[in-house]
């Protein structure tokens, strides 16, 4: 009989010690409030997609920040941080975690990539040293940083990693993923506006809007709709610019 690995981070909910003001931001953003007011259990891989201020940026940071990890990005040793954006979220949210399961993780953030290399290249390890990422292109850096960090069991986050990379290069980071959760012991929770990666197999897919979450399939997404229409037909798109 296998051996079932639990995951690092099964649920999250409202803290009840702390609970978070209804009406202020961001428990005014219906994703935010349902989770507050439910719950939300994780799968092995999560994928929120999503308009700009819809909710899920502010999510995935929150999480994060409630896991241990930095807000500008890095494992859960790291100690980067330079002007503070946060929003006070994480403060009101408890974490259940997988009894047994690693502790380890990372945050992988685009806005705040060009600091966080600043970070690792001052503060250099003890093993093999890192490139010195500034002197690559910035989905060339992502990837570096990506190919030689993500290989522990724990939970990776990451925040729009698509803004840094090509076509290719969402596809090497699906393999990549792809190849961390087939491991084991690992979990991967993502934002992101590129259908690419919401094609991560087996993810589960949660469409965040005014409605709050409801999980949808690749192919009910508005985010493949709206690329799928357009790729067919950009003109219909651009007349109305």
């Amino acid at each position: 009989m296998p051996v079932t690995v639990e995951l690092p981070l099964r649920e999250v909910r409202e803290s009840e010690p702390y609970p978070m003001p209804r009406g202020t931001w961001p428990a005014n953003l219906a994703p935010v409030e349902q989770v507050l007011d439910e719950g939300f259990e994780f799968g092995q891989a999560t994928i929120f997609v999503g308009e700009n201020g819809s909710g899920k940026s502010t999510l995935v940071e929150a999480i994060a920040l409630a896991y241990g990890l930095s807000p500008e990005g890095g494992s859960t040793w790291a100690m980067h941080s330079t002007r503070a954006t946060e929003s006070v979220l994480h403060k009101h949210l408890t974490l259940s975690r997988g009894r047994g399961a690693a502790r380890q993780g990372y945050f992988l953030r685009a806005e705040t990539m060009h600091g966080f290399f600043t970070y690792l290249e001052e503060h250099q390890g003890g093993g093999q040293p890192d490139p010195v990422f500034h002197e690559l292109s910035h989905g060339e850096s992502f990837m570096e940083l990506i190919s030689s960090r993500f290989r522990m069991r724990g939970l990776y986050i990451l925040d729009e990693p698509e803004s840094a990379l090509s076509f290719h290069g969402c596809l090497a980071l699906v393999s990549v993923l792809n190849e961390l959760l087939a491991a084991g012991g690992s979990q991967v929770i993502i934002s992101t506006h590129s259908p690419i990666l919401a094609a991560l197999p087996g993810a589960q897919l949660y469409e965040l809007g005014d409605w709050g979450l409801r999980p949808r399939y690749w192919d009910e997404l508005e985010l493949t709709r709206n690329w799928r229409s357009f790729l067919e037909g950009p003109e219909r798109f651009l007349r109305h610019l």
